[in-house]
């Protein structure tokens, strides 16, 4: 006997208000403009059509379905084993980025291709690239340590002749920087973007995975099957997220006059005193916190930036307005 059917609130109210994805996953719409995802629909116990989100390959269809339908994104996959991230908390990010960038605008969200932003971590999904551009028409530069995650990340642009021209990649050829050996001298972004590395080791990352497909299958499980999928870096390094971001706020600082805003998610509320007292440290001008919600889950975005308010100005003027 499936349980009595639920009661769903119309809109996902933790969503960005402009997010496309408050409302329920309609998947009569989804399958008919991405038919591979059909066959991994099924009724959950509430008899709602959903899928089974513990399986990394349905994951990987409902994110090509959303991708075609909402973003006009003909052509995305990744290789097996790699990251697949929730669509609606990366579209978050970029709309809370956009507000941002609105902030010192007058009210107005700066678009086109002359905003230029970097994704550090872009990942062979290449997500927040591929959102950004639609939505805002924004231009982006990829860092990845990973070879394979870039070629990946390549191949998607390639394929879909919309991106052309307005997303590159470049490797980071050494894992301990951030911006060294990406931004280039004379070279100058809009916003810097970045999903850190949450776990601080294997075990430490195969333990939360245990933990998440307990929740969600609601069944003792023993073998960590990443259902959002992840390789090693993706999903830990040594210091884990404090770590990373920390080490990205104080590199940040040599790179002070290259980057109007710098901004980087951060998982653990814990961390933020962390996070703000490296920001003290290099002297940031202003920080700005943003929450950010999905479901049960609750995230936030740092940003900073070291432009004066008159330097943020004469930014403005110069690249936004030429």
């Amino acid at each position: 006997m499936p349980e009595p059917k639920r009661e769903h609130p119309k809109e996902k109210t933790r969503l960005h208000p402009r997010n496309r994805h408050r409302e329920r996953y309609n998947f009569k719409l989804l399958t008919e403009s991405c038919p591979e995802l059909a066959p991994f629909v099924r009724l959950n116990v509430y008899s709602d059509e959903s899928i089974d989100f513990s399986d990394p390959e349905a994951v990987k269809m409902l994110n090509r379905a959303l991708l075609k339908r909402d973003y006009g994104i003909e052509q995305w996959d990744i290789p097996a084993g790699y990251l697949c991230p929730p669509i609606p908390g990366r579209a978050d990010y970029i709309h809370h980025a956009a507000d941002v960038l609105c902030s010192k605008n007058y009210g107005k969200i700066p678009t086109g291709d002359k905003v230029r932003c970097l994704d550090i971590g872009v990942g062979a999904n290449c997500v927040y690239p591929l959102i950004g551009n639609r939505e805002y028409g924004w231009s982006f530069v990829g860092s990845d340590i990973d070879p394979v995650a870039l070629e990946s990340a390549g191949r998607i642009v390639e394929l879909n002749p919309l991106l052309k021209e307005k997303i590159g990649f470049r490797l980071q050829h050494q894992p301990n920087d951030i911006f060294f050996g990406i931004i280039r001298k004379d070279e100058f972004f809009d916003l810097t973007i970045c999903n850190p590395p949450f776990h601080a080791s294997l075990a430490e990352a195969q333990t939360g995975t245990l933990r998440k497909l307990n929740n969600l299958t609601h069944e003792k499980a023993t073998l960590p099957v990443l259902n959002f999928g992840g390789q090693s870096n993706e999903l830990w390094c040594k210091g884990g997220e404090e770590r990373f971001v920390r080490d990205m706020v104080r590199q940040s600082k040599f790179f002070a006059a290259s980057c109007f805003w710098f901004s980087t998610s951060v998982s653990k509320q814990s961390h933020l005193k962390s996070v703000y007292e490296a920001l003290r440290n290099v002297e940031a001008v202003e920080v700005k916190t943003i929450s950010m919600g999905q479901g049960n889950k609750s995230g936030r975005i740092v940003a900073w930036t070291f432009l004066s308010p008159e330097q943020q100005k004469e930014w403005i003027t110069e690249k936004w307005k030429a």
